[in-house]
């Protein structure tokens, strides 16, 4: 039997209030891959560009001293100082404590259907709540194989979830934002949850890969400074800075490819 997270049961005691694998677990090394830029054309009229942002507390914006939704109005802004896009509009379903189970119940509502059918772009932040399902459910005795039912559900839920996106809207360019290790500021002796994180972020990628125009944003990087101030004062949320960095990690995914698949579609449409 493997030992038990050393020290999370406090931390727990501590996070119980706020909130928002398989056997193997992956090498925690980061593949260094780099996407070419792909360019906006000069031709392009700019656009307005309508996305829908759904998920947990990251798209809600816990944290986030503004009450403006996180990341979005930092995204919002960087859009449209953007060459080709005149606006850029959000419709914010975020949904603090959200799991993946529960992201799938809310994109079945007539209200988030009809946004998914007319949005240019979609972005989700969804996972942190099934990870942390797991620590408050085995909290006196946490190991890396508790996670391993829940990783299989988050997998089945979110393959269903960017099925029904699609059913929704064929062109859409969907992205989904990664997770990050909650415990880094108050817990970084804790190695495995770094794994438990790498894995999950694996398994979207995964997950991904099974559908067109679609793309993942890391965040896990932005956290992973103990000593970094980037997290509300819960220590578990990210504050006005955080938001503003998982902004920019989107905002320099979309440079890559998304932002022209949207603006090319936009083009093709007018």
């Amino acid at each position: 039997m493997k030992k038990p997270f050393t020290f999370l049961v406090l931390l727990i005691s501590l996070l119980m209030l706020v909130s928002c694998s398989n056997q193997t677990l992956y090498n925690t090394e980061k593949d260094i891959v780099v996407t070419e830029k792909k360019d906006i054309p000069v031709s392009f009229l700019p656009q307005e560009l309508s996305i829908v942002s759904v998920g947990d507390s990251l798209t809600q914006g816990v944290g986030d001293s503004t009450g403006k939704g996180g990341y979005v109005p930092y995204l919002q802004n960087l859009l449209e100082e953007t060459k080709g896009v005149n606006k850029a509009d959000f419709i914010n379903y975020g949904v603090r404590g959200n799991r993946s189970d529960q992201l799938l119940k809310r994109i079945k509502t007539e209200e988030v259907s009809e946004s998914l059918k007319k949005a240019d772009g979609v972005i989700l932040t969804i996972g942190g709540n099934d990870i942390m399902k797991v620590v408050r459910k085995n909290f006196t005795n946490l190991q890396v194989d508790s996670f391993n039912e829940q990783l299989s559900d988050y997998e089945r839920n979110l393959n269903e979830v960017l099925s029904i996106i699609r059913e929704n809207n064929p062109n859409a360019v969907i992205i989904l934002v990664g997770v990050y290790n909650p415990f880094i500021k108050m817990f970084s002796d804790i190695k495995e949850m770094n794994q438990i994180v790498a894995d999950w972020n694996r398994t979207s990628e995964k997950v991904l890969a099974q559908y067109e125009h679609t793309y993942f944003v890391s965040i896990e990087n932005i956290f992973e400074n103990p000593t970094s101030d980037l997290l509300y004062e819960d220590y578990f949320h990210p504050n006005d800075q955080g938001y503003q960095l998982i902004a920019e990690a989107i905002y320099n995914k979309m440079l890559t490819a998304p932002l022209a698949e949207i603006l090319e579609n936009l083009q093709t449409e007018n």
